[in-house]
């Protein structure tokens, strides 16, 4: 970390944040009769789990380099929110982690109303490990089975290589299943240690041979909007754009979005599989 402007920048919030914790908060009694907010340097260190020399160096904007582990450490000892930690990690020149919290089934009500509103484009939301968190009515149209698809088995990759209706439904199955798989690896790289993901590739190792063999290739691919075929079997092909954004209060969430390709009559075609749908 050898940047002073973000050294200074680092040592100033954790200097802040130490100086605005509430004692009792972490089980200490107040400083003095009054002083019920701020710890000492020791006591973060001693909750870090690293010296006191090192941390005020840290504070003070010295010139040293501390882990990631080190400035996680540090962020879970002051209680920082997700956002904090993110902050913390860049100052120090590392990646934001995604935001920590309990696991969830279904994409957060905001989120989910955020999919409807955006009704008649097929939109759906992904967790990190490609689980299906939430989809719109326009998505329930163009692929029926997502509403009784068992919950476990609502994972985007584990549909496109498993389901034979997405493979009917996709006219470029083979090219298309081995770019999510190296999207997939892209994305997941680092974590590919964690269990929702560990599981999500020893089962479809399993289940597809395909999955098996592109996997051992080791692709990656970044995603890019692109151009999307879908052959419905209502009102044929379907010509769409493939987007991708994510929520600035949610990052983990992916939210994908098929909009008409431009020339296209995907428009039409999707009011009128929505007029049947119901």
């Amino acid at each position: 970390m050898n940047n002073p402007g973000r050294r200074k920048e680092l040592g100033l919030f954790l200097r802040a944040r130490r100086d605005q914790a509430l004692r009792t908060d972490y089980g200490l009694p107040p400083v003095g009769r009054t002083r019920e907010r701020g710890l000492r340097r020791e006591e973060v260190a001693f909750l870090s789990g690293v010296s006191v020399t090192w941390y005020t160096w840290l504070e003070q904007g010295r010139d040293i380099s501390p882990s990631r582990q080190v400035l996680e450490a540090i962020s879970r000892a002051l209680h920082l929110s997700s956002t904090g930690l993110g902050y913390v990690l860049s100052l120090g020149g590392y990646a934001s982690a995604a935001p920590a919290g309990p696991a969830a089934d279904t994409a957060p009500p905001h989120i989910q109303r955020l999919l409807d509103a955006l009704d008649p484009n097929p939109s759906f939301a992904l967790f990190p490990d490609w689980g299906v968190a939430g989809w719109n009515r326009a998505y329930a149209a163009l692929y029926p089975n997502i509403a009784t698809v068992p919950a476990a088995d609502r994972n985007l990759l584990w549909l496109v290589f498993t389901d034979p209706y997405v493979r009917n439904l996709l006219p470029d199955w083979e090219t298309t299943s081995k770019r999510f798989l190296a999207e997939f690896r892209a994305e997941t790289g680092q974590r590919l240690g964690d269990p929702d993901i560990q599981y999500q590739v020893e089962r479809l190792k399993e289940a597809s041979p395909q999955f098996r063999q592109g996997w051992d290739l080791y692709d990656i691919l970044g995603f890019e909007s692109r151009e999307r075929l879908f052959h419905h079997p209502a009102v044929g092909v379907l010509q769409l754009e493939h987007h991708q954004v994510s929520p600035s209060d949610r990052p983990d969430l992916h939210l994908v979005v098929y909009t008409p390709a431009p020339g296209s009559d995907a428009a039409a075609q999707m009011e009128s599989l929505l007029s049947v749908a119901g």
